[in-house]
């Protein structure tokens, strides 16, 4: 195949296909009747979990909305402060926190908005500089809104530099947001259709954590440049089921 003839498929996954699923008679699993899939992955008995503080407008170093967009920017030097708990449970809420579970446990209310409320995505940390936590890979629990302790490894900032292709400031960061897309949220419900849909989400949430970056003194940047398989082990997934598709490192300015 030529780079002309690829570039024409990708082309094509960035339009619309719900008149293709239309025509050829698709049912959805949902359209089925079959169970819905879990709202969160689950959590083994024995695991470490952690409790996120509340918080309040009192941690925000700016508030107008209006600055925060003006302001908004991607940010590739951090300084060495560390993150407050308090900082991470905000920006955690503001990317995927959950305020509500609706529906009969169908679906749940949050800070961003996702095609169908189905919410596809899976929040990891590569934890290196917060307060209060041990340096290593983390899992949030939005529905409960604590963090899965999963490992650490003291070579966590090199794997993670690597991971992204090099770009150092990256493993350096107080904190790396990886999201995972857990694929059959979105697919039970839109079956061909959910793909592009499901990745407009991940712009949804990225973009809240640009804008809630900017209420308290930090600064991230997007990073859509990755390697699959390395960033997939990072955060234990298997690549097929579920699978990395963004990431985004966060650091004090």
């Amino acid at each position: 195949m030529s780079i002309k003839e690829i570039i024409k498929t990708n082309r094509k996954f960035m339009k619309s296909n719900f008149e293709e699923a239309e025509r050829l008679g698709i049912e959805s699993d949902q359209d089925k009747k079959l169970p819905q899939p879990p709202l969160q992955k689950p959590v083994a008995d024995n695991s470490v979990v952690i409790q996120l503080p509340d918080f309040n407008s009192s941690i925000f170093a700016e508030a107008d909305i209006y600055q925060c967009l003006k302001n908004r920017r991607s940010v590739r030097k951090y300084t060495d402060e560390p993150l407050t708990m308090k900082e991470l449970s905000f920006l955690l809420w503001a990317t995927q926190g959950v305020d509500k579970v609706v529906n009969d446990g169908y679906a749940t209310k949050r800070p961003v908005p996702s095609a169908g409320a189905r919410h596809p995505f899976e929040t990891y940390l590569a934890i290196n500089k917060v307060e209060g936590l041990e340096k290593g890979i983390y899992r949030y629990l939005p529905v409960t809104h604590e963090l899965l302790y999963m490992y650490s490894d003291a070579d966590m900032q090199q794997k993670i530099t690597d991971a992204t292709l090099g770009q150092s400031f990256v493993g350096s960061s107080a904190v790396v947001f990886i999201w995972s897309c857990v694929a059959y949220r979105g697919e039970w419900r839109y079956s061909i259709t959910s793909h592009k849909p499901m990745l407009l989400d991940a712009g949804h949430i990225c973009q809240n954590l640009y804008l809630a970056c900017e209420t308290v003194n930090c600064g991230t940047c997007a990073i859509a440049a990755y390697d699959q398989a390395l960033t997939d082990n990072i955060i234990r997934a298997d690549g097929e089921d579920e699978f990395t598709v963004y990431l985004s490192p966060v650091g004090k300015v």
